[in-house]
């Protein structure tokens, strides 16, 4: 069973638990929380054989959704993947900040900056990979978690860029601990490029929370940077 099926699961669990304690109190009828448990299970299991679980990461991200916090984190951490790929010359090709518009694009997942990486998956398919593709790639997929640690102290997000590079790094050949020592580095690699351009990520973060285009994305940041030399 996916992550997600287990969440709804449990989610269903905490419903009727809940009604059990306080069903009497308010005169609940008991077969409202069976109903909506069953419902959900019902969810979890189709979602699990018939989606492989993106129905689930679209409700309970939608879920999440409703919290303004969980949206701002989101915003910061895709504007961190933005404008670390923008600086290091890898272009972005679109952006999502939910699940139901990843869904909605074709991608998996909850969402997140698409960029050109077809020098990597060439190199990666021809069985090698040149040290800077593999730099930029790595700078890249850390930065959402970087711009999160700057932010709020703390990442909640990056599971996903995690597993991405977990991924590229046992295709080559690496161990489980060089692969975390490099996360690490990555890490600090990007916070420093967020760091030195700061206002321009400030002003990505403005121009993303207006769900801007692109074009728009990189203009903000262009003018940013002018600012900042003049």
């Amino acid at each position: 069973m996916s992550q997600t099926a287990l969440n709804l699961t449990a989610i269903s669990v905490f419903i009727m638990t809940l009604s059990a304690l306080l069903g009497p109190l308010i005169n609940l009828s008991p077969a409202i929380p069976a109903i909506a448990t069953f419902t959900i299970l019902g969810i979890a299991t189709f979602d699990s054989f018939s989606l492989q679980g993106k129905g689930g990461i679209i409700l309970l991200d939608w879920i999440a959704g409703f919290s303004p916090q969980h949206r701002d984190r989101i915003i910061h951490h895709e504007a961190g993947h933005f404008l670390v790929a923008y600086l290091l010359g890898i272009p972005v090709t679109g952006y999502t900040l939910s699940a139901w518009e990843a869904w909605r694009q074709g991608q998996s997942g909850q969402g997140g900056v698409a960029f050109d990486d077809g020098e990597l998956v060439s190199q990666l398919e021809q069985g090698k990979i040149s040290t800077q593709a593999l730099e930029r790639y790595c700078t890249i997929c850390m930065a959402g978690i970087a711009a999160e640690t700057l932010v709020f102290e703390r990442a909640e997000g990056g599971t996903d860029d995690k597993s991405k590079l977990a991924t590229i790094f046992k295709v080559l050949g690496f161990s489980e601990s060089v692969c975390q020592q490099k996360q690490r580095f990555h890490v600090l690699q990007a916070k420093t490029l967020l760091q030195d351009n700061w206002l321009s990520y400030e002003a990505l973060v403005q121009a993303i929370g207006q769900k801007a285009a692109i074009a728009d994305c990189q203009k903000a940041i262009a003018d940013a940077q002018v600012a900042v030399s003049q």
